[in-house]
């Protein structure tokens, strides 16, 4: 007697419903089952929607180079923003290929810079249910509100509250955009399936007049509460996450505010799996810049003196992160604290400045020498060999910063880490022009290519989009309990790992783009071994094979079949579901 088995599960398709349950029509109305002309003739009539389309019958390959010509066809940034979000919602499936086949073509339009000029518009372009809004009014309601979301498992959430949205400042429930933003990518690169990641934004009010007395601005018209209600209000929301989603889900905060974001990972970080993308994920791509910008000029990093021009989130986040590098390569961390200097709003920051209220996160890099106002005074006395650019002020990096840096470095290595374009420190074609082509160049915005005396310098772009999908994807897979900080070092040497020596003499610091998925699953699979060595791993019992593992956990993007192949009689007899003899 034959017993048939049941159909095996398909890991990597992303499928979330039994496929018989959808009918045609929902198909077509659907984001996650819509194949458009891609439905052969056979699926058409089977699901009752043949004449519904046209005769033609597409490749999903064919579809995206159709696609990508509209988008190319577009002329304003914002209009290519809203292409690919319509996109999103209408063909899931062929969002998802066309960022994968045109990664550095549609990056800077889903995420920066664009997606900071979208924030600025989002009461304005706003059309799907994109994401969950919980607002300061639902302050002892959260989890309410979280059990509205139609998903029950969600292993990812960006969260923002608005607070200071790249280097534009406080655009309250505009800030929407950012989580939408981060959240694409992270089934984009990481491939954690969509239908398991959550954008967030709380809105607990503005504290910009203009964007709050925006007319049609669609957040609450009311200023940012105090600090212990707002935090009473963050509590609750962490709470109500754990409660409805389960303590695995991965919370990644964004673009809150200097202050609350230190605050508030320091409160949280080993209480839940949590990290700040602002301080950690920006730390850890600027490590890795800085490793492979290390190994092109052949020294090591106990030999150098980096000046932060700015004092806020990514800035401190870097300097903490090279702290434990120091400590790894042997440096004692009063020695380490020696190479590290920061430049905030105010001048140098120095020890005889502690009569201006330095912050804490500040007091532990300030130094025991005169106070130093102007940037070009302080790279005379300090002499860095790392300059280091995250104060969201344009042109900061002038031409005698850039000249004077070139005098004393034979390779002087200056990052420009401040996004928005609008707001980059300086440009690639500056950075190159002033420093006669010695520099080691990256941008937190993407620049085109420079020509240089003859020579193509390629600009490296130090895109967190490098990191947080792997680290989301090896920590949702383990179910890791929290976030060492150790785990972003890991990330950045894995990432500088990617480098090749072709990469370098184009000057890249970071792999092509056209990487970003293939940094994203090693970057998983060392927060897995990572996680499994330090018993941070809730899944049991351990896999075997780490790899294996993790490619049954990725989302793969492709069309399914209307019929599934075990019910497909057309098959070959060997490709169908075997039958198990019994007894």
């Amino acid at each position: 007697m034959y017993k048939k088995q049941a159909p095996e599960l398909n890991f990597t398709s992303g499928r979330r419903y039994v496929t018989s349950s959808t009918t045609g029509m929902m198909r077509l109305n659907s984001k996650h089952y819509n194949k458009a002309l891609a439905f052969t003739i056979k699926e058409r009539q089977l699901l009752g929607i043949h004449g519904l389309l046209p005769p033609v019958v597409r490749t999903v390959e064919e579809q995206v180079r159709i696609y990508y010509a509209q988008l190319v066809s577009l002329g304003q940034d914002l209009a290519k923003y809203l292409f690919l979000l319509n996109l999103s919602e209408c063909n899931e499936v062929l969002f998802y290929k066309l960022l994968d086949a045109y990664t550095e073509k549609c990056l800077p339009y889903v995420y920066t810079p664009t997606v900071g000029l979208a924030c600025q518009r989002y009461s304005y372009i706003q059309e799907f249910p994109r994401g969950l809004y919980i607002t300061f009014k639902d302050k002892g309601h959260v989890c309410n509100v979280l059990q509205n979301w139609p998903e029950s498992d969600i292993r990812v959430i960006v969260v923002t509250d608005g607070g200071r949205i790249l280097g534009l400042g406080d655009l309250g429930a505009n800030g929407m955009g950012i989580s939408v933003g981060k959240i694409t990518l992270y089934t984009a690169f990481g491939k954690v399936r969509p239908h398991q990641c959550l954008p967030i934004c709380l809105d607990v009010g503005c504290n910009t007049d203009s964007v709050r007395e925006e007319p049609y601005y669609m957040g609450l018209k009311r200023k940012r509460p105090p600090v212990d209600e707002y935090d009473e209000f963050i509590d609750e929301f962490m709470q109500a996450v754990v409660k409805r989603f389960g303590q695995n889900c991965l919370i990644q905060f964004e673009d809150f505010a200097n202050n609350d974001a230190f605050r508030f990972l320091e409160k949280y970080r080993y209480q839940y799996c949590m990290f700040n993308d602002d301080i950690q994920g920006t730390a850890a791509v600027g490590m890795a810049g800085i490793i492979s910008a290390l190994k092109c000029i052949g020294t090591d990093l106990k030999s150098q003196r980096i000046l932060f021009q700015g004092a806020g989130e990514a800035a401190i986040g870097l300097a903490q992160l090279l702290i434990i590098a120091f400590e790894k390569a042997g440096v004692k961390k009063d020695e380490a604290l020696n190479c590290i200097f920061m430049r905030d709003s105010k001048g140098l920051i120095v020890k005889e400045r502690l009569a201006d209220t330095l912050s804490d996160n500040k007091l532990i890099f300030a130094k025991e020498m005169p106070f130093i106002f102007k940037l070009e005074d302080c790279i005379r006395e300090i002499k860095p060999t790392i300059l280091v650019g995250a104060s969201a002020q344009a042109g900061s990096f002038t031409k005698e910063v850039l000249r004077l840096m070139t005098s004393f470095n034979d390779v002087p290595i200056i990052f420009a880490l401040s996004n928005p374009t609008a707001k980059s420190e300086c440009t690639a074609f500056e950075a190159y022009t002033n420093t006669k082509g010695k520099c080691l160049f990256a941008s937190g915005s993407p620049f085109p290519p420079v020509e240089f005396e003859g020579h193509t310098r390629y600009t490296s772009q130090a895109n967190n989009a490098y990191i947080f999908p792997g680290i989301g994807l090896g920590a949702t897979a383990c179910c890791i309990r929290y976030i060492p900080s150790e785990i972003f070092l890991i990330a950045a040497r894995t990432l500088a790992d990617f480098c090749t020596p072709e990469d370098y003499a184009q000057g890249r610091l970071y792999p092509p783009l056209t990487k970003l998925s293939c940094c994203a699953f090693e970057i998983a699979i060392s927060v897995i071994t990572y996680a499994h060595i330090n018993n941070l791993s809730t899944v049991l019992p351990r896999p075997t094979n780490v790899r294996t593992f993790l490619k049954h956990q990725i989302y793969d993007a492709k069309y399914e079949p209307v019929v599934p192949p075990w019910l497909n009689p057309n098959l070959n007899q060997n490709e169908k579901i075997r039958d198990n003899c019994i007894d």
